[in-house]
């Protein structure tokens, strides 16, 4: 858990335990407060309950995993869900609720991954500072776009090398096409987490900068763009490895009919001269001809030329 409690813009207080949260508030007229708890036990969102009059629901959801990311209105506070990602060869997600009353931001994270919450490039501005609970919000959020952001154009890099080995003659090798399937699996997963954050972004700015001359107004609208960025680069990624699967796809066809037609070739130049001594009954005497040992040569034959196409075939990966 981390705490810290602002006045007039100002960090006076951090690491303190959260139950004499609402005390200090009490003692600070014009104080705010930021609670970070991770997966907090019942006794403690108990007290916070019945502290902050945080709504049944909203705790419930605050508990529960996997919620859609969202923004719901309760009478004395709002509740928003959210997730904090990360892709380091997979992607890593960590869901983040948060309770959003007048004075105070109550942040619940239900996983145990690392996540950068930290205000130190916004808190040198008291300015910005000074806007209380909007400014917390404000900043949980663009830490969190800017994390989605960077995921997706990690994912986006990583699309490149694939994209290499995959544009060349003849199909792509099997290993490319897994890492091709794993990138838009994962795409697909990350796309959940971020598509609704547009509309989340604008639904909190709305609610907590709604005043026309409220300076974090710009702000909340560049934390939007920046989420619409990430949703466009994520689109943009999902129709780029889709289309290099398609057309990976295109040319093991090309390849599997340019195969079958020279095997078709080759068939019908073997089966004339095979028809034609089949017809007539035609045997031709061979070395050890109704002798024992030629038994013996020819049965070699065929088990050295059967081997040999069998390894020519799997060399090739036709088999």
């Amino acid at each position: 858990m981390s705490s810290r409690l602002y006045v007039n813009g100002r960090l006076v207080a951090a690491g303190f335990d959260a139950a004499p949260a609402g005390a200090r508030l009490s003692a600070e007229p014009g104080a705010v407060l930021w609670l970070d708890l991770f997966d907090p036990g019942p006794d403690e969102l108990r007290a916070l309950t019945a502290e902050f009059e945080l709504h049944p629901l909203a705790v419930e959801d605050a508990v529960t995993e996997r919620e859609r990311p969202k923004l719901d209105h309760y009478h004395h506070h709002l509740f928003l869900n959210l997730y904090a990602v990360a892709f380091d060869d997979e992607v890593r997600k960590t869901e983040i609720s948060a309770f959003i009353t007048p004075r105070a931001l109550i942040t619940v994270r239900k996983s145990p991954d690392e996540v950068d919450l930290s205000l130190d490039r916004w808190e040198a501005d008291e300015r910005l500072a000074a806007g209380g609970v909007a400014f917390l919000v404000y900043g949980l959020l663009d830490a969190v776009v800017d994390g989605q952001y960077a995921a997706a154009q990690r994912i986006d890099e990583s699309m490149d090398g694939v994209e290499d080995r995959m544009i060349g003659e003849g199909a792509a090798p099997r290993d490319v096409r897994r890492r091709g399937f794993a990138l838009r699996r994962t795409l697909a997963t990350l796309r959940r987490a971020v598509a609704p954050m547009p509309d989340v972004v604008r639904e909190v700015g709305r609610a907590l900068a709604a005043a026309d001359d409220h300076h974090l107004r710009p702000y909340y609208r560049d934390v939007e763009d920046h989420a619409r960025r990430a949703v466009d680069l994520i689109e943009h990624s999902r129709n780029r490895i889709t289309e290099l699967l398609d057309d990976d796809l295109a040319e093991q066809n090309n390849v599997l009919n340019d195969v079958t037609r020279k095997l078709a070739a080759w068939a019908a130049i073997i089966a004339i001269p095979t028809a034609i001594t089949g017809y007539f009954g035609q045997n031709v005497p061979y070395p050890g001809y109704e002798k024992w040992w030629g038994f013996l040569i020819s049965t070699g034959c065929i088990v050295l030329t059967g081997s040999g196409l069998y390894a020519f075939f799997k060399r090739r990966n036709w088999l």
